[in-house]
C-alpha cells in the first residue's frame, strides 16, 4: 500500500507472530526484515541477497562465511561467497534427489512420484503443490550452501507475478542456507482481478482445510485499483540469518526471551 501511494523504497524491521508451533527453526515470535523497491525485479532482489550475505558475513565473521553446528557441537564453515545457485524445485529434484524429469512431466507422474514416497496426496492439491511437497522432503535439508530455489508454482505463490511465457509459473524464489529457508521474494502481483481470483482460489483451499492458505484481503485489492508500479519485494528471517552466522541450530538460541514450556506445576 505504501508503494502504491508513491513510497518507492520501503523496508521494516518487525516483530512477527505465527501460530505455526515451536521447533528448533521455529519461534511463535521472531523478527524479520521485509523490503519493497518499485521498479526492480526478483533477479535484482536476488543480486542484492548475495550482495548483503557477504557483506554482512564478512564484517562479523572476518570472511564470507557462515557456520553450522554439526551433530557433535563442532562448527563446520559454510560458504557464502556469491553467486548462489539459482535453480526451480524440479531442477533441485533432479540434482538432490535422483528424480528422473519424467516423473515430473505431468499431475499423474507428480501423483505417482508422491506415492513413491510414500507422502499422502490432498485431492485439492495440483501439480504445483505436490512438486513443492517433494521438495521440501526429499531436497530442503540438503541445501548447505546458499542456495536460491526460483519460478515457484502459481498454486502456492498467490501474491507473486506470474511468468508471461507461463501463467503456470510465477516470479518467485526462496534462499536456503544448512537446509533452511531464509529469505522469501517474489515480484508482485499488481494485476487486481487476478489478485482477487487468486485470493478466492485460497479461500477455498482454506475452507478445504488448508491452514496455510491465505485468507481475503479486499483492502489490498482496493489498494492494487489504484494502481501498482513494478515491484519485487522479499521478507527475510532476522533470526535464522543470526543463526547462520554464529552456527547455531536452535532459534531459541538467537532469541533474547524464547517462547519456553511452562514448569512443572504452573
Amino acid at each position: 500500500r505504501l508503494v502504491v501511494g508513491g513510497l518507492e523504497r520501503v523496508f521494516e524491521i518487525n516483530r512477527n507472530f505465527r501460530n505455526e508451533g515451536i521447533s528448533v527453526r521455529h519461534n511463535p515470535e521472531f523478527t524479520m526484515i521485509e523490503w519493497y523497491m518499485a521498479y526492480n525485479d526478483y533477479n535484482g532482489l536476488m543480486d542484492m541477497i548475495e550482495e548483503y550475505f557477504v557483506e554482512i558475513s564478512t564484517k562479523v565473521n572476518g570472511k564470507a562465511v557462515g557456520y553450522m553446528e554439526g551433530a557433535n557441537g563442532e562448527l563446520q564453515e559454510v560458504n557464502l561467497t556469491a553467486p548462489y545457485p539459482r535453480l526451480t524445485m524440479e531442477e533441485a529434484l533432479i540434482q538432490y534427489a535422483d528424480v528422473e524429469p519424467a516423473e515430473l512431466n505431468d499431475t499423474d507422474s507428480v501423483k505417482a512420484l508422491m506415492k513413491k514416497n510414500h507422502l499422502e496426496v490432498n485431492p485439492q492439491w495440483g501439480r504445483g503443490r505436490m512438486v513443492m511437497e517433494l521438495f521440501e522432503l526429499l531436497v530442503e535439508s540438503k541445501l548447505i550452501n546458499p542456495t536460491f530455489i526460483i519460478n515457484y508454482p502459481k498454486e502456492v505463490s498467490p501474491l507473486a507475478k506470474s511468468m508471461a511465457d507461463n501463467p503456470d509459473v510465477t516470479e518467485r524464489f526462496e534462499m536456503f542456507a544448512c537446509g533452511v529457508e531464509l529469505v522469501n521474494g517474489f515480484n508482485e502481483l499488481n494485476d487486481p482481478f487476478d489478485q482477487r481470483s487468486r485470493f478466492e482460489k485460497q479461500v477455498a483451499a482454506r475452507d478445504g482445510g488448508d491452514d496455510e492458505a491465505h485468507m481475503m484481503d479486499n483492502d489490498y485489492i482496493t489498494a492494487l485499483e489504484y494502481g501498482m508500479p513494478p515491484t519485487a519485494g522479499a521478507g527475510m528471517g532476522v533470526d535464522r540469518f543470526v543463526m547462520l552466522l554464529c552456527g547455531k541450530r536452535n532459534i531459541r538460541e538467537v532469541i533474547l526471551f524464547p517462547l519456553m514450556r511452562p514448569e512443572e506445576g504452573e
